[in-house]
């Protein structure tokens, strides 16, 4: 397997991995939110700990970060087919390969940010 296929398989699997997140996290919505209808509107003063609108708030947020990062996989994907993925999209300079493999979807050198 040559580099640009290590490369590709690589973020495949990033990818494959970001998507199952999101339909964890979709899932785990779907299932609050069904309980949310069956409860109580008042959930703020239930005695028990968390309530149903934070478990929410939290889970909302947490899907948001996923489909981020599924959006920034297809964004790498779409670099590596342009022949412009490790290329700073600031300065055009590469970005080295321990940047990468710390975060393969990064867009800039870390002098860029």
């Amino acid at each position: 397997m040559n580099e640009q296929e290590e490369l590709r398989a690589g973020l495949v699997e990033a990818r494959r991995r970001a998507a199952e997140r999101v339909a964890k996290r979709e899932d785990g919505l779907r299932t609050l939110t069904r309980a949310r209808r069956s409860a109580s509107d008042d959930d703020e003063h239930d005695p028990e700990g968390e309530t149903l609108s934070a478990q929410w708030s939290l889970r909302a947020g947490l899907l948001a970060d996923a489909r981020e990062t599924l959006r920034q996989a297809d964004a790498a994907l779409e670099r590596l087919g342009r022949g412009e993925y490790g290329n700073c999209r600031v300065c055009g300079g590469p970005i080295p390969p321990a940047q990468l493999e710390v975060r393969p979807f990064r867009e800039s050198c870390v002098a860029c940010g």
